[in-house]
């Protein structure tokens, strides 16, 4: 990998996901040298992908170079590379680039989606965890208009105006009320010729209500949000299969429709390499103990999605979002401070600063603590929140601009078809480990 050889303890780092850049920006400022691996060359802030997919935010918006974190330091070094398996023996990782020997291993891989073996919705069905699948999935909308404005077919132009969500979680519910706005805000100005009353949206989940992780009340509050943009919710109902026309569910209730998104569910993103024992495998993910050191390993840590750290608190691991992968990496980069200074380790505390989901346009529910509220204040602290997380002035600045302008003008500024959509470009084998 042409990483210069050193008498400093070396850590490597894989996936520069929430945890891998927050342990990496305290390692910099360390005697170590720090080395960050991952597939792209950028961070993606997952979180606002859904504007990405539904033409609010360009992709620049929500990306940052990880080279621009990396370069803060003459001991940091990035590679853009895929890691394929870990020899803990030799304390050596491969990758399609080469090999790198390691002191210190941090795995902070995150999760893919989870199709819970469902190939018919993996083959046919679309799903949201980078970048290009977000450009692929605004592609595919905007195309299906552009198809519906031009079919005199009633039931080809129904599919093509359908649009099925499977996942009522955060990004199922946000992205359904994206989808929703678009219609009745754009549509009736973009295409004059297409009436927005044919274009259905259609929420479906397993469960008996939407958002299952946050409270009843903000659930309560969400689906109502819902119902007043027009987003049809279909509770209790799981999907069965897709075979790129048709969703069959386990009701009476199937749809016909050419743009089927899945965001039921992920899983964990592990690395080849490591004993079976060290991973949970229902979860797929590592099992650490609360220094987040991997189970039979003093030296190979896990952080993030892809960690499980159980307590009394958390007993199936702490949530799978962007804060205690922060925190985590926060904390791990202390305790390898200690590890170096031959200090005892601190166990890492998680810190819920609550949870929240925007539904749209002064709609969006928050649960912090015992307290849960809605409307435009639970809206205007999600967008704060939002911007304050996002790595990189410029990134901040832009998507500010970006939500002024959507808010005084009822308008999404990025409706272009950059990538043409085809069905042989959906998501790759590559891809699914993203």
């Amino acid at each position: 990998m042409n990483i210069s050889k050193t008498n400093l303890p070396r850590v490597v780092i894989i996936g520069g996901g929430f945890g891998g850049i927050s342990l990496a920006k305290k390692l910099l400022k360390e005697k170590v040298q720090t080395v960050l691996i991952d597939k792209h060359n950028y961070h993606t802030f997952q979180p606002l992908l859904y504007q990405v997919s539904t033409s609010g935010l360009e992709p620049d918006s929500i990306a940052y170079p990880l080279r621009k974190i990396i370069r803060a330091s003459d001991r940091g070094y990035f590679r853009m590379a895929e890691v394929t398996k870990i020899d803990p023996e030799k304390k050596i990782i491969e990758s399609n680039i080469g090999e790198l020997t390691y002191d210190y291993l941090v795995i902070a891989t995150g999760s893919k989606t989870n199709f819970f073996g469902n190939e018919s919705i993996e083959k046919n069905g679309m799903w949201m965890k980078t970048v290009p699948h977000a450009l692929n999935i605004r592609s595919l909308i905007l195309e299906n208009l552009e198809q519906a404005v031009i079919t005199k077919d009633p039931k080809k132009r129904k599919a093509l105006l359908n649009f099925v969500i499977a996942g009522a979680g955060p990004t199922g519910v946000e992205l359904s009320g994206a989808i929703a706005e678009l219609r009745n805000h754009i549509v009736s100005k973009d295409y004059p010729d297409l009436d927005p009353s044919e274009m259905e949206i259609h929420l479906v989940e397993g469960m008996d209500r939407v958002l299952p992780p946050m409270s009843e009340k903000s659930s309560r509050k969400a689906a109502k949000f819902l119902e007043e943009l027009g987003v049809q919710l279909h509770l209790n109902t799981q999907v069965k299969s897709y075979d790129g026309n048709l969703v069959l569910t386990n009701t009476s209730k199937n749809f016909e429709t050419q743009t089927f998104i899945w965001s039921a569910g992920v899983t964990g993103a592990p690395v080849q390499g490591l004993k079976a024992s060290a991973l949970i495998e229902k979860a797929n993910r590592y099992e650490v103990n609360s220094f987040n050191q991997i189970n039979g390993y003093d030296t190979i840590f896990a952080i993030g999605d892809i960690a499980v750290m159980e307590s009394e608190e958390y007993p199936k691991g702490h949530p799978m979002v962007a804060q205690p992968a922060i925190q985590q990496g926060k904390h791990l980069a202390k305790n390898i401070h200690n590890i170096l200074g031959n200090k005892k380790l601190e166990p890492f505390g998680y810190f819920d600063k609550g949870t929240m989901a925007t539904v749209g346009r002064n709609r969006a529910v928050v649960d912090l603590g015992k307290f849960n509220f809605g409307g435009f204040f639970a809206w205007f602290v999600w967008m704060f929140v939002h911007l304050w997380f996002l790595i990189g002035f410029r990134n901040r600045l832009v998507t500010f601009f970006n939500w002024v302008y959507n808010y005084v003008n009822y308008d999404k500024a990025a409706r272009l078809i950059i990538r043409p959509f085809k069905e042989n470009q959906k998501q790759s084998k590559s891809d699914k480990a993203l």
